[in-house]
């Protein structure tokens, strides 16, 4: 399954004296090291996201930049994703990938590219300055930003089975994939520590928002691909996480999923009885036991329900189709629910929200603070500030004390290099090779100025096209015109 994810980061300037989100966040982007000619732009021709799955278009302007703003809010990157600003944010896509650990190794990428961005823009601040950059999800003042996935499923799936479907396996999958938070927000019950971030900004089941009113499940409806073939689920209820173990559960399980729903064999089974009131209970449930109200009258506890997806996992999908990467997705899902039933503690090497309960926990002990204490909760968004030497994650990654799934040199590897077996790799080397033929790019197309006057787009439609398998060859031996004109004649687009 083709998959990505994009990450909206929390920034602030330390000793500025007015904050300035999005200067910082223009500053940071512009600023990195290894974009590519500034005249490259995006390409919004084929974006609507007031497109609704549900079958119609929702009200409301969506108006692209102009030509100036395009160049500077937006930086297409030579390993396929793209680096640019959202609202007050600067954002980080990862190009598409085939599998989870490919996706955690992208997404690692990301938080490096975050993270040369800020040291290179920090030399042009005054001395006393600081860029801080956090991976989390929330400014603990009523705004919360997000983590979103994307997945590549088969059109033909009514979209109401996809709700019915994902909608309970969402709603506690978060005792996996959870960040952790101190506290409450958005007006929802007051609790010392919770397990997810995102939960509390949760207010309906099915909508297009992402920003009010936020769904469970995202019914925005922009392909990026053949609209005929393909749907892109996004997901938007998952938080930002730091643990590789963390991410790599959470796109591989999810990917699971999405396969048994195209399948038909999930329906509405695990139909729970009030998804919106569920998904806040859950985050609340630090022991994941207490049971829930499905609409059937039945009560199961969030580790049941998880098991229970599980389960038909094991029964429904050919164990000849099985990669190495699911069956260890299946492996280390069956083992995470393990111990959740016996104690969620045991597992402050690999979950997010549990090892940042460890430290805090620790702390409050050593220090005989209460969970309201200010330190508590800088120490919250401290585990997710990806500085090196501030970091409470990087730190506890660099001593050996949390779970990894990759090597250090595989995810500055894939900082300048794109995956070999999406369409993400056919848009990265052009961007490496091609620099000052191309004039605009998206996720589905590459449009070639080899004049200086005329364009010419590449449609790239179908994501598991223009991989290296495919157009390695053509890469490695053409100029930029000849490709254009190679492509072109034989008829075919990617």
């Amino acid at each position: 399954m083709i998959m990505g994810t994009e990450t909206e980061y929390g920034i602030s300037v330390k000793n500025a004296r007015d904050q300035d989100p999005v200067a910082a966040s223009t500053l940071i982007v512009n600023i990195y090291k290894d974009r590519g000619p500034k005249g490259i732009t995006w390409d919004y021709e084929q974006e609507n996201p007031l497109v609704d799955a549900r079958g119609f278009i929702s009200e409301g302007e969506s108006n692209p930049p102009d030509q100036e703003n395009n160049s500077l809010i937006n930086d297409i990157l030579i390993n396929g994703g793209r680096y640019y600003i959202d609202h007050a944010h600067p954002e980080y896509c990862t190009p598409e990938c085939t599998n989870a650990r490919d996706l955690v190794k992208y997404e690692k990428a990301g938080e490096l590219i975050l993270d040369l961005s800020r040291m290179a823009a920090e030399e042009l601040l005054p001395a006393n300055q600081d860029i801080i950059i956090y991976k989390n999800n929330s400014d603990y003042k009523g705004h919360s930003y997000g983590s979103h996935e994307n997945y590549l499923m088969n059109r033909s799936i009514p979209f109401q089975d996809i709700v019915a479907g994902l909608t309970p396996f969402l709603v506690t999958r978060q005792i996996i994939t959870g960040s952790g938070k101190v506290g409450a927000e958005n007006g929802a019950e007051e609790t010392d520590y919770q397990i997810s971030q995102r939960a509390d900004f949760f207010e309906t089941e099915v909508g297009l928002s992402t920003m009010v009113a936020r769904p469970i499940i995202n019914t925005r409806d922009e392909p990026h691909a053949d609209e005929k073939l393909y749907r892109r689920l996004h997901v938007i209820v998952g938080d930002s996480n730091m643990s590789e173990f963390t991410i790599y559960l959470k796109v591989g399980i999810t990917s699971i999923v999405l396969k048994l729903i195209e399948m038909g064999v999930v329906g509405d089974a695990f139909k729970l009885s009030d998804p919106v009131a569920a998904i806040k209970t859950v985050s609340r449930d630090l022991s994941c036991k207490n049971p829930l109200d499905l609409d059937d009258g039945r009560r199961w506890t969030p580790i049941e329900v998880q098991r229970a997806y599980l389960e038909l996992a094991h029964k429904h999908l050919p164990k000849a189709d099985f990669t190495p990467v699911m069956q260890d997705v299946m492996d280390k899902w069956e083992f995470v629910l393990s111990q959740l039933e016996v104690n969620p503690m045991l597992l402050e090497r690999h979950l997010d929200w549990v090892i940042k309960k460890n430290l805090i926990t620790a702390y409050i002990e050593r220090r005989g603070v209460s969970w309201s204490h200010p330190r508590v909760r800088m120490m919250d968004l401290q585990y997710h500030d990806i500085r090196p030497n501030k970091g409470l994650y990087v730190r506890l990654l660099k001593n050996g004390h949390v779970e990894r799934i990759l090597d250090q040199e595989e995810i500055v590897y894939a900082v300048t290099h794109p995956p070999v077996d999406t369409r993400a790799y056919f848009r990265g080397v052009c961007l490496q090779k091609y620099p000052h033929e191309i004039h605009s790019a998206s996720w589905n197309s590459m449009i070639f100025s080899l004049d200086g006057s005329s364009l010419d787009k590449i449609l790239m439609d179908r994501p598991h096209f223009g991989t290296q398998e495919i157009v390695g060859n053509l890469l490695r031996t053409c100029t930029a015109s000849e490709l254009v004109h190679a492509i072109h004649g034989s008829n075919n687009n990617f």
